[in-house]
C-alpha cells in the first residue's frame, strides 16, 4: 500500500511540474501579445480576461491543483501529437502501389498431410493499360464498385456508405462502402487485418493517393491489382482464366461478370456457383443501366445471354471438398485471411478414400446412362466425430457443363429417405416397432385444397402392417398416417434439431413431407442420420482437424455432441433399417442394400417424378450418403422406381470398400439397457423401449389381408 501511495505521489509531482512549466511558458507567450490584445480592444470585441492567477484559476482550485490539471492536459496533447507522428510515419507510400504486397499462400491438406490445394495471391500479373481495355469493362466496374469514382476525392461520401448499408440489409446484396481508391490501397499497401487503425490508414492513404495519381491511373492500377478468384489477379489474367482471351476482347456480358467478382471472388465464382455468378452479372448490368451506360434493351438482351467459362486448369485434388472448405474458412476468417493469410489447414478428408469414391462414382454412373442418369454425388462421414472423410459433388468437377456444381450442398428432394427421421419421432410419441398401421386407402382433406390421397410406390395396399415392416418396405400410406398423428409442425421442429436446416417456410409443407416433399441437402441428411448412427447424439459435420496461421494462431477441432434422441430409439430404428428379412417384400432377399458379413442400416428414397434417387446407410464406423439424378432436374427412367437401381449399387460398393479396408470389424451397436425384447408376429423377436412392450398386441390376428389394388 505504501509503495502504491509513493507511486501516485511521484506521478502527481510530475504532472505539477509539467503544468507549472506549461503555464509559465503560456504566460510568457501571452505577455508578448499585448499588441494583439490592443488590436482586439480597438475593434470593440468583448473584453478579454486579464491574465492573472486570480482570474485564470477557479476559487476552489489551488495553485498546485491547477498545475496538476494543466500538466495532465499538456502531457496528453504531447502524447497525441507523438502518436499521430508515429502513425503517419508508419504509413507506406502510395508511390509503391503495384510494387509491394503482403500475401502468404494458404495450404489445404488431407488428414494425412497430402496437399489438396494451395490458395495464393499470384505475383505473375500481366499489366495492361487502361486505354487498351474495353469501355464496357471500365463502366461495369465503376457502376458496381464506385459510381461516384470520378467525382469524389478518394473516400466515399456519407451517402455512399449509407447506401451500401441499405443495400446490404434491404436487398441482401454484397456492397462495400469503400471507394475504388480505398480498395486499391487496401489490396496493394495494407495487411488484411480488420481493425479501426487499419481503416484510418486506408482513408489517409486513399486521400494521399488521389493527390499523387490521376483518376485514370488509379483505375488502371485497381484493375491490374485486385483478385478475381483463385490465382487470377488483375483483369488480364482473369480474362485468360475464365474466357481464354485478352481483356480487350471481352464482350459486355463477360465484362459484367468479371466486374462483379472482386467484391467476393469465391461467392460469385462461376466455378463454385454458376447461378450466383449469373445473378451477380445481372446485378452489374442493372447498375450499368441505372448509371445510363447501357439502355434497357441492351441490358435485357445481355441478361438472356448465356456465358460459357473455360474449365479450371489448376492442380487440385478433391476439388468439391476443397472449395467447400474454402467457403467455410471464408465465412469464419474472411476472404482476405484465407487468400493471403498463410493458413495451414489439415482437413478431415482421407485422400485415398476420396480417390476411390470418385472412381466408383464415375464407373457406376457409366452403367446408368441408359436410365437417363447423368450425375451423382457421394458424401462419407464418421458418425462418432462428424468428420467428412470424402466428398464427391458430381461425376467430374472438370466437366465443362455443371461439373463444378457441388450437389452435396444443393437442395434436392429426399424421397422416402426422410422416413426414418419421422418414425424416430413417432417412437418417442407412443409408437413402437410393433405398432399396427393400416395400409389402406385414405384421403386427407384441407380447406381450399383438393383431398390429399397418398399411394404406395407399387400401387398396392398391404393391409395392417407393423411399423417395422412399414418402414423397412418404405410403404407411403402408413408413413403419411403416422405423420398425421405425430404432427407436421412437431416433425419440422424435430428435424431441425437433428440437423435439417432448409425447411424454413413452414407454410409450404404438409403431410407429403414424410415422402420427401421438402428439399434438403446431403450434408444436412448426413448430420441428421448421424444422430441415428451415433446412439442419439448429434455431432455437427466438420471439415478440419487443425488450422494454423500467422502470429502463432492455431485451432483444433474438438467434436461436441448434443443428446437429441434417446439411444433406445436410435437403436430400434437402426435395427429396422438393418433388417434384411423385414424388407424382403419390397427389395427381395439379395438386394444391393445387403453387404454380406456386415450389419448395415440403410434406407433408399426416390421421388415420384424420378428426379432424385438416394441411398443412405451407416454402421458405427461410417455413414454414406449417395444421390443420383440430373442437375437440370429432368426425370430419370421410371425403372428407378424400385429404389435400388440407381444409388444403391454405388452405396454398396463404397460401403463395402470402407468396411473391408478401414472398419474395425463387423461390429454393431450394443443394446441399451432400457431396450427389452418380446416375441411378436410369427415368433420373431421385437425390440421395445422398456415399458412399452405391454401396450402392444403381438398376435397375428391383428394383421389383415392386404387390400386389393383399386
Amino acid at each position: 500500500m505504501n509503495q502504491a501511495l509513493k507511486l501516485l505521489y511521484f506521478i502527481a509531482l510530475f504532472f505539477i511540474y509539467i503544468g507549472e512549466a506549461t503555464q509559465r511558458l503560456f504566460f510568457y507567450i501571452l505577455s508578448r501579445l499585448n499588441n494583439l490584445v490592443r488590436f482586439f480592444k480597438s475593434i470593440k470585441l468583448p473584453r478579454l480576461p486579464r491574465i492573472a492567477s486570480t482570474t485564470i484559476s477557479l476559487s476552489f482550485i489551488g495553485t498546485r491543483a491547477r498545475y496538476f490539471l494543466t500538466g495532465v492536459v499538456a502531457t496528453l496533447i504531447v502524447l497525441s501529437i507523438w502518436q499521430s507522428y508515429v502513425f503517419v510515419k508508419e504509413l507506406p507510400s502510395p508511390y509503391s502501389i503495384g510494387k509491394i504486397n503482403y500475401p502468404q499462400s494458404s495450404h489445404i491438406y488431407d488428414r494425412n498431410g497430402k496437399l489438396l490445394y494451395e490458395i495464393y495471391k499470384s505475383q505473375n500479373r500481366t499489366p495492361i493499360a487502361l486505354s487498351r481495355l474495353p469501355t464496357d469493362l471500365i463502366e461495369a466496374t465503376i457502376a458496381i464498385e464506385d459510381k461516384d469514382f470520378y467525382r469524389h476525392n478518394g473516400i466515399a461520401p456519407i451517402s455512399g456508405i449509407l447506401r451500401a448499408i441499405k443495400e446490404n440489409i434491404a436487398n441482401k446484396t454484397l456492397q462495400g462502402g469503400s471507394t475504388i481508391t480505398q480498395q486499391l490501397v487496401k489490396s496493394a499497401l495494407l495487411t488484411p487485418d480488420r481493425t479501426i487503425k487499419r481503416k484510418f490508414k486506408e482513408i489517409i492513404l486513399a486521400l494521399w493517393t488521389e493527390k499523387v495519381y490521376s483518376k485514370d491511373k488509379i483505375l488502371e492500377m485497381y484493375l491490374n491489382q485486385v483478385p478475381y478468384g483463385g490465382s487470377s489477379y488483375g483483369i488480364e489474367e482473369a480474362a485468360k482464366t475464365y474466357f481464354g482471351k485478352e481483356a480487350k476482347e471481352l464482350t459486355l456480358e463477360e465484362a459484367a461478370m468479371l466486374a462483379g467478382l472482386p467484391q467476393a471472388p469465391s461467392i460469385y465464382s462461376p466455378y463454385n456457383d454458376p447461378e450466383a455468378a449469373k445473378q451477380r452479372r445481372n446485378e452489374v448490368l442493372r447498375a450499368m443501366e441505372k448509371e445510363k451506360y447501357i439502355d434497357h434493351e441492351t441490358r435485357v438482351f445481355a441478361e438472356k445471354t448465356e456465358i460459357t467459362v473455360l474449365p479450371p486448369k489448376t492442380s487440385i485434388k478433391a476439388p468439391h471438398f476443397v472449395f467447400y472448405v474454402k467457403s467455410q474458412l471464408e465465412d469464419k476468417y474472411g476472404i482476405s485471411t484465407v487468400e493471403e493469410g498463410g493458413l495451414r489447414v489439415t482437413t478431415t478428408l482421407d485422400l485415398d478414400i476420396q480417390e476411390e469414391v470418385e472412381k466408383i462414382l464415375k464407373e457406376e454412373l457409366a452403367n446408368l446412362e441408359y436410365l437417363n442418369v447423368t450425375n451423382g454425388a457421394i458424401l462419407v462421414t464418421r458418425p462418432q466425430t462428424g468428420e467428412i472423410i470424402a466428398m464427391a459433388g458430381s461425376r467430374d468437377y472438370f466437366e465443362e457443363e455443371d461439373g463444378a456444381f457441388n450437389v452435396t450442398t444443393a437442395l434436392r428432394q429426399p424421397g422416402s429417405s426422410i422416413k426414418p427421421i419421422m418414425y424416430s419421432l413417432a417412437l418417442q410419441k407412443g409408437f413402437t416397432a410393433a405398432t399396427i398401421i393400416d395400409d389402406a386407402p385414405v384421403a386427407f382433406n384441407s380447406p381450399g385444397s383438393p383431398p390429399y390421397v397418398p399411394v404406395n410406390y407399387d400401387g398396392k395396399f398391404h393391409g395392417k402392417v407393423p411399423l417395422r415392416l412399414a418402414l423397412a418396405n418404405s410403404y407411403n400410406v402408413p408413413a403419411v398416417k403416422t405423420l398425421e398423428k405425430v404432427g407436421v409442425s412437431d416433425f419440422i421442429d424435430y428435424a431441425e434439431k437433428l440437423g435439417i436446416s432448409t425447411w424454413t417456410d413452414r407454410s409450404r409443407y404438409g403431410l407429403s413431407l414424410t415422402l420427401g416433399g421438402g428439399e434438403v441437402t446431403m450434408v444436412d441428411m448426413a448430420t441428421a442420420f448421424g444422430v441415428l448412427a451415433n446412439n442419439g447424439y448429434k455431432i455437427p459435420l466438420s471439415y478440419y482437424l487443425k488450422v494454423t496461421g500467422q502470429d502463432n494462431f492455431s485451432t483444433e477441432f474438438h467434436p461436441f455432441k448434443i443428446r437429441e434422441m434417446d439411444s433406445s430409439i436410435s437403436y430400434i430404428v437402426s435395427d429396422i433399417l438393418a433388417d434384411n428379412f423385414a424388407r424382403v417384400q419390397a427389395f427381395g432377399g439379395n438386394s444391393q442394400l445387403e453387404i454380406p458379413g456386415y450389419k448395415v442400416a440403410v434406407k433408399t428414397g426416390t421421388t415420384n417424378d424420378k428426379k432424385d434417387n438416394w441411398t443412405i446407410g451407416y454402421n458405427p464406423d461410417f455413414l454414406v450418403v449417395v444421390w443420383v439424378g440430373n442437375n437440370n432436374n429432368t426425370p430419370m427412367n421410371p425403372y428407378l422406381t424400385s429404389g435400388i437401381t440407381g444409388a444403391a449399387p454405388i452405396f454398396n460398393r463404397v460401403m463395402s470398400y470402407l468396411l473391408k479396408n478401414y472398419s474395425s470389424g463387423s461390429k454393431w451397436y450394443e443394446r441399451p439397457a432400457n431396450v427389452v425384447t418380446k416375441n411378436c408376429f410369427f415368433g420373431r423377436v421385437e425390440y421395445f423401449v422398456k415399458g412399452t412392450e405391454t401396450k402392444v398386441n403381438c398376435s397375428t390376428s391383428v394383421l389383415a389381408t392386404p387390400t386389393p389394388t383399386p
